[in-house]
């Protein structure tokens, strides 16, 4: 009897621990609510109703709150943005598509970081949600994997005043880049949504913040026209799979087996050239220097 029990122990083992053994595709997912889940929360109450796309899967994994893979599920941000009730976002339905369409991708390990309400001045170098992603991607890293893009969704906090709208691309393209210098990953791909709310007027200038935006391997996925909840703000759960699907298939672009050109969903008059990566490796000699003088 013992035996048999010890061997139904093992075999149980052997079915769930591989995948949170093997080396993981990481992806970061920060922002504020819209990023966290909103879809299917009305009244401060979420439906529980889990799409198709959304469900779980046992290649894809979720870094909890205290920091161990557990199976990733909705509301991804549940542990995570604590003081508000998060519904669906685009983080499963993304991580999905992906493994649909890529069988071969191994397993994605999603390390949700976003915060309801939080602007871009919360996220810069040295505030609390900065640090605590950096150490949350860190720690994602330990029993092996690779953080694969950044999945960025934040921006509808800045558009209530001209003075935060106006600074906004400035900010977030700093973020960017000391995100990819602390991570030592200068060419780190990120994939970052343009706003489909805010605050008229100023979300059209946080909006041509973020599509001015000129960095190797970055991303712009447009949310604008996809469907809202009744507040005018966050996307419903349908919404929140169309753009988790769209944030997949722009991944999906980014890999070297891609064939032909790789090119912004968005476009964009800038050219895309190598700016971005001559001013990171700027920033990081003058900081040396500074800290050397």
């Amino acid at each position: 009897m013992l035996p048999l029990l010890f061997l139904g122990l093992l075999a149980h083992a052997c079915l769930v621990r591989p995948q949170q053994l093997q080396p993981k595709n990481i992806f970061i997912l920060a922002g504020q609510s819209n990023m966290a889940g909103r879809g299917g929360v009305v009244n401060n109450t979420w439906d529980g109703i889990v799409p198709s796309q959304c469900q779980p899967n046992p290649s894809i994994l979720r870094l909890s709150a205290n920091l161990t893979w557990v199976l990733a599920q909705e509301p991804l941000h549940a542990d995570i943005d604590t003081k508000m009730i998060t519904g669906v976002g685009p983080g499963m339905a993304f991580a999905n598509v992906v493994l649909a369409k890529d069988p071969t991708f191994g397993v994605i390990g999603l390390v949700p970081c976003a915060i309801g309400g939080t602007a871009i001045s919360q996220w810069g170098r040295g505030t609390s949600l900065y640090k605590r992603l950096v150490r949350r991607a860190q720690a994602a890293l330990q029993d092996g994997g690779t953080i694969q893009a950044l999945l960025w969704y934040q921006g509808e906090a800045d558009t209530v005043s001209k003075e935060a709208a106006d600074s906004y691309g400035a900010k977030l393209e700093s973020f960017f880049v000391d995100v990819r210098e602390d991570l030592k990953s200068p060419m780190l791909p990120i994939i970052q949504v343009a706003l489909a709310s805010g605050s008229v007027p100023f979300v059209d200038t946080v909006r041509e913040g973020q599509l001015g935006i000129d960095l190797l391997e970055l991303r712009t996925v447009d949310a604008k026209g996809l469907q809202l909840e009744s507040d005018g703000i966050h996307l419903t759960t349908q919404a929140q799979v169309q753009l988790g699907e769209i944030m997949a298939d722009t991944f999906l672009q980014l890999l070297p087996s891609t064939n032909g050109p790789i090119l912004s969903p968005i476009p964009s008059s800038a050219p895309r050239r190598a700016i971005g990566y001559v001013t990171w490796i700027c920033r990081v000699i003058i900081k040396h220097l500074n800290y050397l003088t």
